[in-house]
Formats: C-alpha cells, structure tokens, sequence
C-alpha cells in the first residue's frame, strides 16, 4: 500500500472522508486564530505522501483533531527517513494508544463547547468514548466510569438539539448511543445488573432512531451478556441471535464472528451441547474470513482471535470439555494484548477453572492467584469477583475441605471486599 498509510488508518478510526478531515482541520484551525484553511485537495496530497510535512499550523490543527502526534499520523519533516512499513494491525493499535493519552490518568469528556456544532464535536466526543473504553480494558467496569459515560451521552444529546446538519445530527445520537451502551457495560462489569437493563433499552432506542447498525449490533451483544448474568439463558441466546441478524454482521464477518460466539455461550449455559459447538464452529469460520488489520469501531477493538479463543474456553468448558477449555485458555493468554488486563485476568480466572475441572487443584489454586497479581492496585470488577466466587464454591466441592479454606483466607480481602 502506497502514501501515508498510518494517516489512512486514522482517518478510517474516526470515520473521515477527505472532506470531513479538511473541515474538522478547519474548525481547529479557526479555533486557533489562523487564516490558513485546508480543502480535499489538501488532504489528498497528505494521503498520497505528496506532503510529507505540513506547515505549522496544519500540523497543530492535525494533532488537535486526532489527540496524538502528527509523527504518528505518518508525517516527517524534509531530510529525515521516511516512517518504515508496518502492519496496519500495529499502527492501528498504536494509533488509539497515542490517542487515549492519559486515559488512565482521568476521564476527562465535557469541555468548554463552541456556539456552533459541527464535525469537531462529533470528533472530540468521539475521542471521549475510545478514552473510556481504553480506560475499561485496563481497569475494568466501574459506577465512575458509568458516571462519565451518562455525562457524554448527555452532551451528546444537548449538542444534537443545536447541529445544524442531519448528518452531525445523526452522529451524535449515534455516539449518546454509544455512551449509554457503555455505561451499561461499565454496570455489567461492575455485577451491577439492576440498572444495565434500563441503559441498554435507552441505548436502543437512540441506535434504532438514526438506523445505525454498529450501535444496535453493540447493544443486542451487551443485552446477551446481561442475560446471561442474570442465568436467563433463553434470553442470551435471544440477544445473541438479534445480534447475528444485524447489518453490521451480515457485512463484516468479525462481527458475525462475535455474534456466533456470544450465541454459543448462551446455548452452552442452557446445555444444548451440540448447538452450542456448532455456532462456536460458525464463529472460528467467520473469523478465518475476517480481516483483522482493517480498522473497525473502539467498541468491537477488543475482539480478536484472543477474544475468540476466551469464549471458546468459556463454551468448552460448560459443556464439560475442561481440557479442551485449557488450551483455549492458554491461546486467549498468548494473545492477548498487555494492555487488556482485565481480559488477562478474567481468562486467567477461566484456565483456573478449567484446571479444576480436571481435577488439577493445585495447579488450579496456583493459577488463580495470578488473578490478583494482574489487578493488583485495581479493585476487581464485580464479574470477575463473581467468577472467582464460581472457583470457591467448585473448590468447595472438588479438593478437601483444608484446600478450599486456606484458599479462603488467603484471597478472602482482595476477593470478596475488591
């Protein structure tokens, strides 16, 4: 691939056409008191590497519309080496790491808002949300993060009263969307359900009034969480399949991917063994046909052949198939990012598990310690607490009484008070 490809991957992040960077550069542009204006002329000499360095202003609007460096954005000045080719899977993922910032640091979402509303505010919010969502894969779900995302979801919608465009318009129900899913999800994670439910159907319904697939896909895979938190398996299996009947997964094959696995989680809780391997083996084909490197939405980022093989151990598992669980379980771990931590640790929690299926206690009380390890200085979500809760009962049942009370003990602050 020819040009400035970590600029191309930027751009597809945040859902720019040419024209929409040159306005959003504008706006910023404007915002800082400069004459200089940009078209997609400008943005296409960008595109194609023609300009490999902008001038200074462009180069300060560029870094206020994508929250990172303009060296990341694949620029470099006259005299220094060209940036090397990398896989666009790497420069994605550096790409929202830059962005994020200091995500973990604080939320930061509401800001002093211009009288007008525009593609700049649709970007700012935008960059709130994957802020919040890199701040979840780190520390997991929690009421303050529920908190920011009610507070964007608000803004959200008080901007959308004042756009002056159907198509910002639309956006920002989209991302209010977006950020009460999010805020669900954090409740979720949390062990929270009582509120989740009322925040998805509020979700929904935005999702549904401008027809936007990715949200109403985000939605029907949380819903099937939900339910399955709640033991409504019936109901999980319900959202799941909602969720393969979307858009969005019937033109991309990863979300088709994520749909078909959620379903078979449902199906493996509900004990219907062979339904529940058949959509798993759905899901395995539609991810040997999905293009991992291709950007997609912050929501579905997590989702990756790690992902896969997580909720392959999860299906394994509950259908009674331990060590086969295990080995998914050590994949997902191979895989994963390091960044993911409350993924390491909740897959971490699942090979414990499976461990102890198989009656492998040690091993198992061995394994489960490295769940705190990974979350140390972090209370850990209400799901994982709940897993782990999962571990004690089983250990309860399965190795002698001494093992599972000194287990008890020795976890019983960070486990049941996190």
């Amino acid at each position: 691939m020819t040009g400035n490809l970590r600029l191309k991957i930027a751009m597809a992040e945040r859902g720019f056409q040419q024209a929409e960077l040159a306005q959003a550069v504008n706006a910023e542009l404007l915002t800082a008191g400069e004459r200089d204006s940009v078209g997609d002329r400008t943005v296409r000499t960008w595109l194609t590497g023609k300009t490999t360095w902008p001038h200074r202003a462009k180069r300060n609007a560029l870094e206020a519309v994508f929250r990172c460096t303009v060296e990341t954005l694949g620029f470099y000045p006259p005299g220094s080496p060209a940036p090397p080719q990398e896989d666009p899977e790497v420069i994605r993922r550096r790409f929202l790491a830059d962005a994020a910032g200091t995500a973990a640091a604080a939320i930061p979402l509401v800001s002093v808002r211009p009288s007008s509303v525009g593609t700049s505010d649709v970007i700012r919010l935008r960059d709130s949300i994957e802020r919040l969502i890199a701040l979840d894969d780190e520390r997991g779900g929690h009421t303050t993060l529920e908190r920011a995302a009610l507070a964007g979801a608000a803004e959200a919608l008080e901007l959308q009263r004042r756009s002056t465009t159907q198509r910002v318009r639309a956006r920002l129900f989209a991302l209010a969307s977006d950020f009460t899913s999010t805020a669900a999800w954090s409740l979720i994670d949390a062990g929270q359900l009582d509120g989740a439910s009322r925040h998805l159907d509020r979700a929904l319904t935005l999702a549904v009034m401008v027809q936007d697939p990715e949200m109403t896909m985000k939605v029907w895979n949380l819903r099937a969480m939900l339910a399955r938190q709640q033991n409504d398996f019936a109901e999980a299996v319900a959202a799941a399949q909602a969720a393969q009947a979307t858009w969005a997964a019937r033109r991309s094959p990863l979300h088709a991917s994520l749909a078909h696995a959620r379903t078979a989680v449902g199906l493996a809780n509900a004990g219907d063994r062979r339904a529940a391997l058949r959509s798993l083996g759905h899901a395995e084909d539609a991810m040997a046909k999905a293009d991992t490197t291709a950007p997609r939405p912050a929501w579905i980022a997590f989702y990756s052949l790690a992902e896969l093989h997580s909720l392959t151990a999860i299906v394994r598992d509950r259908v009674g198939d331990p060590a086969e669980a295990e080995a998914a379980s050590y994949r997902a771990l191979a895989a994963l990012p390091e960044t993911y931590r409350r993924n390491r640790a909740h897959t971490t929690a699942r090979l414990a598990l499976s461990q102890l299926h198989q009656g492998d206690i040690e091993q198992a009380c061995d394994t489960s310690a490295e769940v705190f390890e990974i979350m140390a200085g972090d209370p850990l979500p209400g799901r994982m607490r709940q897993l782990l809760g999962d571990f004690h009962r089983d250990l309860i049942t399965l190795a002698p009484s001494r093992i599972a009370h000194e287990w008890a003990n020795r976890y019983r602050t960070e486990w049941s008070t996190a």
